[in-house]
């Protein structure tokens, strides 16, 4: 029986995932531009959002180091595909080192070598960062953030400094983002579900009982780490080729808040609040950008005032959490079991009865 509920559920994934590749081939014939970049907004935040969650939301710790991991890959997937000459009008004052000077590699291949940099990073920092709790990790992992940025702004020969890349090419298209947020889903998903889900959950719960358990705690917390990282790098890559442009200063903190709040607004340990919140976010936060253009209110002419949307978001945000302190969807996940008994609810009332 549950076997057969399993190739059922299977193959209501592959008509989503085809019904989703029906719709990006749509969408990149007949969406404009503008359309298509919100779409890839999406599924970067969701890509961001689910590897923060598995930091954050299943394993219970309380990471801000997310915007550094992404500054990471964003650079090193850039130093791979940008063509030399291009690295050559970018690096006009300090030249860049080599063999990146002359290094031009397939877009494929740069987001690996992002991802897997990232996740080095991820365990490098995590390793002995991971053995402090709650306020004093957020505290040690928004350090290490910063610390990136400040190293950026200063490593000329690398990252061009403050000035950034400019010109970068545009790689990234709703295959590479949709795909990615796909794979995304399927690891963290099936790594949850697996015994090291397990064990994280336990973490998360209580650290003391999980390791009286024989849980080992270093080992579960850097995979959480590690993978969380190597995602976020990911992400951070396709955000550098999306806009064209990176500096020291586009994984600000700000970047990471809004990651936070779709963690939070989606729910703690649940992906399927995440996809959702992440979603909501990205178009939000691009319908929120009439509020800082001039209106007409009741006859009284406002002009635009920039960052108003941010103080609009704000709001917004405070009030959905005192609404619902759990999240959309707290720690609930979607089913297929689920989807079907809301759609019938006479028929479980009847099998009910029976």
């Amino acid at each position: 029986m549950i076997s057969k509920k399993m190739k059922n559920n299977n193959k209501l994934n592959c008509i989503v995932i085809l019904l989703v590749i029906i719709f990006i081939i749509i969408a990149e014939r007949n969406f404009d531009a503008y359309v298509i970049r919100i779409l890839n907004l999406c599924a970067i935040y969701i890509i961001l959002g689910v590897s923060l969650n598995l930091i954050n939301g299943f394993t219970g710790q309380f990471s801000l180091g997310h915007a550094g991991f992404m500054s990471i890959g964003a650079y090193a997937s850039a130093l791979l595909y940008m063509s030399p000459q291009i690295k050559e009008v970018n690096y006009f004052i300090t030249p860049l080192i080599m063999p990146f000077r002359v290094i031009e590699t397939s877009f494929f291949v740069s987001l690996i070598f992002a991802g897997l940099v990232a996740a080095l990073m991820g365990f490098l920092i995590g390793a002995p960062c991971l053995r402090l709790k709650g306020d004093y990790l957020a505290i040690v992992t928004f350090g290490f953030a910063e610390i990136i940025r400040v190293v950026f702004n200063n490593l000329q020969s690398v990252t061009n400094g403050p000035i950034g890349l400019k010109g970068l090419p545009i790689y990234t298209n709703l295959w590479w983002t949709w795909g990615i947020a796909v794979l995304t889903v399927l690891v963290v998903k099936n790594l949850v579900n697996s015994s090291y889900g397990r064990a994280l959950k336990s973490i998360r719960e209580n650290e003391s009982a999980a390791e009286a358990m024989g849980v080992n705690l270093f080992f579960h917390k850097s995979l959480a780490f590690t993978v969380g990282a190597f995602f976020a790098g990911l992400g951070g890559a396709l955000l550098g080729s999306l806009v064209m442009t990176i500096d020291p200063n586009t994984f600000s903190f700000l970047l990471t808040f809004q990651l936070i709040v779709i963690v939070i607004v989606g729910g703690l340990g649940s992906i399927t609040g995440t996809i959702i919140s992440a979603t909501i976010i990205a178009v939000s936060m691009e319908l929120l950008r009439a509020v800082e253009a001039p209106m007409n209110i009741f006859g009284l002419h406002l002009t635009g005032i920039p960052g108003m949307r941010m103080l609009v978001f704000a709001i917004l945000l405070m009030t959905f959490v005192l609404l619902f302190k759990q999240g959309l969807m707290g720690k609930k996940e979607w089913s297929w079991e689920g989807f079907f008994k809301i759609l019938f609810p006479k028929q479980r009332d009847i099998k009910e009865g029976d």
